[in-house]
């Protein structure tokens, strides 16, 4: 379709505003670029803006949108706000809604993920025992380092050899399909990128009927590309997600240039765009346009800025024409550009709101002191100031605008610094308090909105110097691990910001040595770091051997966990959180005795806690406690009536004791909370086979199966009702295949081996129950079966 004509004011228009960038050699590359169909050997999919803080990074960017804008192209924006594939994701459909096209399939299936994703350790914990020996529990938490679950033990992965990581995927899929409504919970919770780009692209794909192009910009790259590189380097050049459509065009803008490694091969389709400070031409250019002519004023504008653009930007506006104290040597720039605002009430405001690192109108009216019809005024000027950017509901100071600023408040007033990073921490830590209502202890870090108040007030404590501020921020930091190391790398991030911005030296030093941790060895390295270098009480001690013991036992790494556990338990003993996790980590490894020990003495520590009353009926399950296992798992639901674990496990325990209408009403109540509980599928399959409904039974093993395909116990359950049947055929095809899931799983070869016998294959037969037996040696129906065998084979 031809582009409308354009009047001489607007390309007048377009090129006053190329001349308030510069850049006019990037943009116009950008724009050529619309002019080339993308089977153009000349046309470029990518672009990558790259240079240091200040350089007009951020500023081109959205004029390369703006551009982009004009070509007709829906456009989205990604900065450092999102801190996973998915959660950028999310910021693109947002915007591409805001453009009338939603992404409703990938809308939905973000909501199921972030439902999905804090799940997965209930998940694991479900697992049946005895459909899953310790062994293979421990390879389905090795199979969380292995899908990538669990960053922060990459350093303890090495540990594990590659068969022994695949293995425990394989059962970690178990439990999570289990535990979760139907596959597309698992692989969402498992791999979100699989399961979210291919939707992406599609529904990308259906906006571009409607749209010439679509322009996709990531800024704040040095931040976001350690995890959206790789993703973003598969989309373009692999079709491991599907199709990218042609018309997409992506722009990057980070502080280093592109890793060579990676893109290096792939340079005929992406232009680099490096930056650098305005040139002396420019940076009058920019000034003349704004009327800034005086030598006097530009020499000092040239001198104080460096020709960073940003600076050079907010001066210019400004329009000084006083010149008569520029020449002062000792002046800053934000003093300039803030002696030439004349409204003493505006400079107050631009000063005083570079406290917070982000501000919302409630944040600016704790900052801010004066008359409430005011505010809105002053609130808006603000936001209007070229330095300042809006993103959302929220506005944020450009860092080299801010750190200059903090530096001349702190030195001007340091009284008046401390008294106002107290007043902040305050006020962040009464909001912090009204978001904990109706939220229990162990739900507050998992809320995202209560940990982004936490965070926004141990800042301010840290600013405020504090004399507990950082331990307590580096306490923060062990809980933030604990969340995943999304949540990690924002608390070190803060600790850093805090140390430069407050001149506090050790925060500084703790803010950079925890982010280089993290990228190093993901949240286990961090927390290791902390236990060596941080010199913390026994409380905090405690608190920080757990959390890195409960991601030790994620990544199966059982022996080391237990060491952690053990230890912050004699650091603090009230810790119920850590004996529960040692309690699981016991049972995973079948000491389940030492495990209703932990139990015991969590629910001496917190009587009404329902988890630890469910988990311990479940123990007494497996041990054949059955009376035990009842009591504990009906105190679990008096207290928590939502627990289809709960109830799963107290039918199975009835199940056991022969009371079959009790079992069937628990188990029916547990899929009634869950529909696709795999596990009470299984459990109720063996209600019906003892009250002789075979058609049942096979109904609830087959919703199963078809609802966790790699399900070894359900397909050795399946084969043996079908064995049972006279239907050897089918049930060898489920022995089968839950041998090659689980190749030590004694009673599927024992089942296979009593099929094969029906079917006159008695020398496969014997094969067979030969190696049951050698799995285990007291298995007694095995070694019955090959007693059978041997008196009906035929002689040789």
């Amino acid at each position: 379709m031809a582009q409308p004509r354009l009047s001489m004011q607007e390309l007048i228009g377009r090129r006053r505003r190329s001349g308030f960038i510069g850049r006019g050699a990037e943009r116009a590359a950008f724009r050529a670029n619309f002019g080339l169909p993308p089977d153009d050997e000349r046309h470029r999919f990518l672009f990558h803006v790259h240079g240091d803080a200040g350089v007009g990074k951020t500023f081109l960017v959205r004029e390369l949108e703006q551009i982009a804008k004009e070509r007709g192209a829906l456009t989205a924006y990604v900065d450092e706000a999102a801190g996973s594939v998915p959660e950028a994701l999310a910021a693109i459909s947002r915007r591409f809604a805001g453009q009338g096209h939603r992404f409703k399939e990938l809308d939905r299936l973000l909501a199921a993920h972030r439902e999905r994703r804090h799940e997965a350790e209930a998940a694991v914990a479900a697992l049946d025992p005895e459909a899953a020996s310790a062994g293979s529990l421990a390879l389905a938490r090795a199979g969380l380092v292995g899908l990538g679950m669990v960053p922060g033990v990459g350093a303890f992965a090495g540990a594990l050899d590659a068969e022994r990581l695949a293995q425990g995927a394989d059962r970690l899929r178990a439990g999570l399909s289990a535990r979760f409504r139907n596959h597309e919970d698992v692989q969402i919770v498992l791999s979100p990128e699989r399961v979210l780009t291919p939707v992406f692209l599609t529904e990308l794909a259906d906006a571009l009927t409607a749209a010439p192009w679509a322009v996709l910009f990531f800024d704040t790259y040095e931040r976001t590309g350690p995890f959206l590189d790789g993703w973003l380097h598969d989309v373009m050049t692999t079709d491991r997600y599907g199709a990218l459509p042609a018309e997409v065009v992506v722009v990057t803008a980070g502080q280093r240039a592109f890793d060579t490694a990676r893109w290096g091969a792939f340079a005929d389709f992406m232009s680099d765009l490096p930056l650098t400070p305005f040139t002396d031409a420019e940076a009058r250019g920019l000034l003349a346009d704004r009327g800034v002519v005086a030598e006097p004023v530009v020499a000092e504008v040239l001198r104080l800025t460096g020709g960073l653009p940003v600076l050079v930007s907010t001066l210019a506006e400004t329009r000084p024409a006083d010149p008569e104290d520029v020449g002062d040597p000792s002046a800053t720039a934000v003093e300039r550009f803030l002696k030439w605002e004349r409204d003493p009430v505006r400079r107050g405001v631009a000063l005083a709101c570079a406290l917070p690192r982000w501000l919302d109108t409630d944040v600016f009216r704790t900052v801010v002191e004066c008359a409430d019809d005011q505010l809105d005024a002053l609130y808006t000027g603000l936001t209007g100031l070229p330095f300042v950017d809006e993103r959302g509901e929220r506005t944020q100071y450009h860092d080299v605008v801010r750190a200059p600023m903090l530096r001349l408040l702190r030195k001007r007033s340091p009284r008046g610094w401390t008294e106002r990073q107290r007043r902040l921490a305050e006020t962040f830590g009464a909001w912090r308090a009204e978001a904990e209502s109706g939220l229990r202890a162990d739900e507050m870090w998992s809320d995202e909105r209560w940990r982004e108040l936490r965070l926004a007030e141990s800042y301010h404590l840290l600013c405020s110097a504090e004399r507990d501020a950082l331990p307590l921020a580096l306490r923060d930091f062990a809980r933030a691990c604990d969340v995943g190391e999304v949540a990690a790398r924002r608390w070190a991030r803060a600790l850093l910001d805090a140390g430069q911005d407050a001149d506090a030296a050790r925060a500084a030093r703790w803010g950079s040595e925890l982010t280089g941790a993290l990228a190093a060895g993901g949240t286990a390295g961090a927390l290791t770091l902390l236990l060596g270098r941080a010199g913390l009480d026994d409380p905090s001690q405690a608190l920080v051997r757990g959390v890195r013991g409960r991601e030790l036992w994620r990544g199966g790494a059982h022996t080391e966990a237990l060491a952690d556990f053990d230890r912050a338990v004699e650091l603090d003993p009230g810790l119920v959180w850590v004996r529960l996790d040692r309690a699981r980590v016991r049972g995973d490894l079948a000491d389940h005795e030492a495990a209703i020990t932990d139990l015991d003495r969590a629910l001496e520590l917190e009587p009404e806690h329902a988890a630890a009353h469910s988990l311990r009926g479940e123990y007494h399950r497996i041990l054949g406690h059955d009376d035990a296992a009842v009591r504990d798992l009906s105190e679990g639901l008096r207290l928590d009536s939502a627990s289809e674990f709960a109830w799963a496990s107290r039918g199975a325990a009835h199940e056991r004791r022969g009371d079959l209408e009790a079992a069937l009403a628990d188990l029916n109540r547990a899929l009634e909370l869950k529909p696709d509980y795999a596990w009470a599928l299984g459990r109720r399959a063996r209600v019906w086979r003892r009250l002789g409904d075979h058609a049942r039974q096979l109904a609830d093993l087959d919703r199963g199966i078809a609802l966790l395909p790699d399900w070894p116990w359900g397909r050795c359950e399946r084969g043996d009702a079908l064995r049972v049947a006279g239907r050897h055929e089918e049930a060898l095809a489920d022995y089968d295949r839950a041998l090659t899931l689980d190749p030590g799983y004694a009673s599927a070869y024992a089942s296979r081996g009593a099929s094969l016998c029906a079917l006159g294959r008695y020398g496969d037969a014997l094969v067979d129950l030969e190696r049951a037996l050698e799995l285990r040696p007291d298995y007694s129906w095995a070694r019955e079966q090959r007693a059978s065998v041997l008196r009906t084979r035929p002689a040789d």
